[in-house]
């Protein structure tokens, strides 16, 4: 098992990642304050891992809350079943909040801890790519608005991450593919060497060989660590992260929350900005292709859907959370590894990128 560290003063929290960590009872006995947990999943995940964490959770008394999955079910409505649990049981201020599954899973459940009684006490067991290298880490939690992607949220950190990567042997192609989309979203807006890394073992990482699967969540979780102990609150350095995630989100929102994954609708995004940094002059063509490349070979869609006009990414795009002074802001690359955020692009750059993406 290996072990990073959040470093948010009295609020810093370990990564844990490791296979078999489901099976280790003392590491969540180090981490529940009191008697009292409650479980949330869906029903994918219940079906595979709930048993073996009710048993490493033997001796508490537990309250289980079975989401439905997908990511059309991050809503409001979705959330309020779980309160309807939480108050019914009735689940008090000391209660330990776990949450057992992807990022849908890990979002409503941040979101309720953060919220419940004004916060309780959490836990990510992150089991799926995406989640165990991004959503699970940092503090982001949210559900969606049908008119933008996390619009309703907070920040609200994990007691401990809790990321057992067996559990990645369970993912079908598409889910692993759109996490291995933000694992490559690290090496291109900071880590140039992580890049090349992917580059010569993604085959390796496709097929989800242990050592590389560690090695990326290790080299993921690091960066993430490195961006949220200096920005939590996505003021500054942090918004980095959201590479392709602008393009992406208006994507998802646009098809219907769940056609695209999330990580999908990312490569998708990280290539738009790509060719926009390509046509401002900051990234070289032949680094474009690089990451056009590299995402193909995982599986991933590198263009939007057609079926999305100009003017409707744009109208999902203003609404993104970095929008400033009416100004959407953009996360753009002036090379593998150095990125950038950006408003005073010229407007026309922006919708000619679009335009050739959905022609």
């Amino acid at each position: 098992m290996a072990v990073l560290n959040v470093d948010l003063g009295s609020r810093s929290y370990p990564i844990y990642v490791g296979p078999g960590l489901l099976s280790q009872k003392d590491l969540f006995r180090n981490h529940i304050s009191a008697k009292e947990v409650a479980v949330v999943t869906d029903d994918n995940v219940a079906a595979i891992y709930l048993d073996d964490l009710l048993i490493s959770l033997s001796g508490f008394s537990v309250t289980c809350h079975v989401l439905p999955s997908g990511e059309e079910y991050k809503t409001l409505e979705t959330l309020g079943t779980l309160f309807d649990t939480m108050i019914a049981e009735p689940c008090s201020r000391e209660t330990t909040l776990i949450a057992l599954g992807g990022g849908v899973v890990g979002d409503i459940a941040g979101f309720a801890a953060a919220c419940y009684q004004r916060g309780i006490r959490f836990i990510q067991i992150p089991t799926t790519l995406l989640a165990q290298v991004d959503s699970a880490v940092g503090g982001k939690t949210a559900v969606n608005h049908p008119l933008g992607k996390n619009m309703i949220g907070a920040f609200y950190q994990p007691a401990c991450v809790i990321a057992d990567t067996q559990t990645l042997s369970t993912l079908d192609r598409r889910q692993l593919s759109a996490g291995i989309a933000e694992v490559v979203k690290y090496g291109a807006i900071r880590d140039p060497a992580f890049f090349q890394w992917l580059e010569q073992n993604m085959e390796a990482l496709c097929r989800c060989d242990n050592s590389a699967t560690e090695h990326a969540i290790l080299e993921c979780c690091r960066n993430k660590a490195e961006l949220v102990a200096a920005d939590e609150e996505e003021r500054a350095e942090r918004t980095l992260l959201n590479l392709g995630h602008t393009f992406g989100h208006a994507i998802e929102s646009a098809t219907g929350y769940g056609q695209w994954l999330h990580g999908e609708a990312v490569a998708a995004g990280m290539v738009l900005a790509a060719q926009m940094s390509c046509c401002l002059g900051w990234l070289a063509a032949a680094e474009l292709d690089r990451i056009r490349e590299l995402l193909v070979r995982a599986g991933l869609p590198v263009s939007p859907p057609k079926d999305i006009s100009v003017e409707t990414f744009l109208s999902h795009m203003s609404r993104d959370k970095k929008v400033a002074d009416k100004r959407i802001r953009l996360v753009l690359l002036e090379g593998i590894g150095r990125a950038r955020l950006v408003a005073d692009y010229p407007d026309e750059t922006l919708t000619e990128v679009l335009a050739a993406a959905v022609a």
